[in-house]
């Protein structure tokens, strides 16, 4: 099969030929037919977590994936062969991922079944970063009427995030360029833009000027959103800041459960949420996404698996 992999430490992505796996007990072998680029493929490209988590090289990139059930492993009964799955790939240590053809998943717990209504390409794009938006959402306990403050609004993570602040009725002001990018997070609901690379504080100060309710952390420097907190308020980052740092942030671990790739699902189907793909790629064009998503991105980058 092919897979786009790396062979070593901060070694350039490649196409290669390697064997189909096989499903071990409790897992599953799904044919991906699409996939998404994440935070977490680029910093493993980059060899970001040597020494911190185990390299079965090949380690084969991908987080996100959606496809159809062709293997059923020992002891495997929630899915049936033929039927068509979504989620996130979560392995102890780092090597079978999705930017493949063929993929060898448990289960548990981060595999759902795709609903009708929701497009492959779709749900490719949604799982990690949808999950994660959900867990700063609720990690910062948003109520309607409260000013959040989303850094970082234009990526995969930011666009779900302000979906789901804009759905919970709070105003949301939302971190962009202006041009495209500020067009971009209006069109997702924020009430208010602000251009990160001007002077970040006076501008929200401009809109708040007693303190914004919380912060969602997903770009930019997390000290300098600190005091941008009213009394109270409270942060959420994807980006390592928690309380070690400021008493009132919260480090997000994703934790993409069934449940709440379901949910997410559900909200697509529904008309509520937006899965907003920048561009497409082929299997074979996945280091080129890999450094388009370093330069920025309007939402998601998905990778289409034929």
């Amino acid at each position: 099969m092919r897979a786009v992999a790396i062979n070593d430490y901060g070694v350039r992505p490649a196409v290669v030929d390697l064997p189909v796996p096989e499903p071990g007990p409790g897992e599953v072998l799904v044919r991906v037919r699409s996939s998404s680029v994440n935070g977490y493929d680029v910093a493993v490209a980059a060899g970001a977590y040597k020494g911190k988590l185990e390299h079965k090289f090949p380690v084969v990139l991908g987080k996100d994936f959606a496809g159809t059930i062709e293997g059923v492993g020992e002891g495997a009964s929630r899915f049936h062969l033929g039927e068509a799955v979504f989620g996130v790939v979560m392995k102890q240590g780092l090597g079978g991922g999705s930017f493949a053809e063929y993929l060898c998943v448990g289960e548990y717990p981060a595999t759902a079944l795709l609903p009708d209504g929701l497009d492959l390409e779709s749900a490719g794009a949604l799982g990690l970063a949808g999950a994660t938006a959900v867990a700063a959402v609720e990690v910062v306990a948003l109520q309607a009427g409260e000013v959040v403050l989303i850094s970082g609004a234009t990526g995969g993570v930011g666009a779900f995030a302000v979906q789901l602040g804009t759905a919970l009725g709070v105003h949301v002001i939302a971190t962009a360029p202006p041009g495209a990018g500020s067009q971009f997070v209006r069109s997702l609901g924020a009430e208010h833009v602000v251009d990160h690379t001007s002077d970040l504080s006076a501008q929200v100060r401009a809109l708040a000027p007693s303190g914004v309710s919380a912060v969602l952390h997903f770009a930019g420097d997390g000290a300098q959103l600190y005091d941008l907190l009213a009394p109270e308020g409270r942060l959420a980052s994807t980006l390592g800041v928690g309380a070690d740092q400021h008493s009132a942030a919260n480090a997000i671990m994703t934790n993409p459960e069934a449940a709440t790739l379901e949910y997410l699902a559900d909200e697509v189907v529904a008309g509520r949420l937006q899965v907003p793909i920048d561009h497409n790629y082929q299997l074979a064009e996945v280091p080129e996404a890999l450094a388009d998503f370093a330069r920025g991105t309007l939402g998601k980058l998905a990778v289409t698996v034929d």
